[in-house]
């Protein structure tokens, strides 16, 4: 039995799979998906062997990671119902879907682990939030459980009630980070930068302070703080984003994604 299988290989499924391929040889993976172009041109470039059915993928794995948007989920269900067992553990990267959705869809008699990982782990920079009854599984299997997620990033244990809320903290936020940076950039490039060059400072000012953040523990009000001398030109610009109605928008946002994350199954 394979120790790691992957039923789906859009962006995430690699992303987690290049993750893994750090610390795990190629034969202790393999992979489906609905695409056979995609997968030899994966299969060649990872050394990652394929099979051509996820019912085939899921009897040869240990764990088995449901790489696929929620709407997939019904259908893939359908052709692994019968062939995953309680040996296994299961793990699904699909917003929306309970616990107890995935173990009902896969048939009862499952153990599974919920998960919402993003985008920046195709660099290596994921944040993933996982949940999962801790009695259920193995000291190994929770240490393995772990591991994978922190191939390519951070993990974070939640209680499932938060599931919902992490899709706003870390699933959705890269996209309103990337409009921040090329708003702040075109903004730059308003008044002379050039464009190249404004991405590139832009990225790095929002590089830089996440890390900040991150590592010296201090609240992110007492950073900006910190940037705002007084009658200087930043407070200036953070009064401006205040009228704009900057943190209310964000919220906002966070709402209407946490909405629709409830909304999915």
């Amino acid at each position: 039995m394979a120790k790691i299988g992957f039923i789906g290989m859009g962006n995430m499924g690699l992303a987690i799979m290049k993750g893994l391929l750090k610390s795990v040889q190629p034969e202790e993976i393999l992979f489906s998906s609905a695409h056979e172009d995609r997968m030899e041109k994966i299969t060649a470039e990872t050394k990652v062997p394929h099979v051509s059915s996820n019912a085939e993928c899921a009897k040869q794995a240990k764990y088995l990671i449901l790489a696929v948007k929620p709407q997939v989920l019904p259908t893939v269900f359908a052709e692994i119902k019968d062939t995953v067992t309680r040996d296994q553990v299961i793990v699904s990267i699909a917003a929306g879907y309970s616990i107890a959705d995935l173990t009902e869809g896969l048939g009862g008699d499952v153990r599974v682990v919920r998960s919402m990982p993003n985008t920046p782990a195709m660099v290596g920079e994921g944040m993933t939030g996982v949940c999962y009854d801790a009695g259920l599984f193995t000291e190994e299997e929770k240490k393995t459980v772990e591991e994978i997620f922190t191939s390519f990033g951070k993990m974070e244990l939640v209680d499932e009630k938060l599931m919902d809320v992490v899709g706003s903290a870390s699933g959705c936020s890269p996209a309103y980070v990337y409009m921040f940076i090329e708003a702040l950039a075109d903004g730059c490039v308003r008044n002379g930068l050039p464009r190249k060059m404004a991405y590139r400072m832009a990225a790095q000012a929002v590089l830089g302070s996440a890390k900040m953040v991150l590592e010296t523990g201090l609240h992110p009000g007492e950073l900006k703080d910190m940037v705002c001398s007084p009658g200087g030109t930043t407070i200036e610009g953070v009064a401006a984003l205040e009228e704009c109605g900057f943190r209310g928008a964000i919220i906002k946002a966070c709402d209407a994604n946490y909405q629709k994350n409830k909304k999915l199954k």
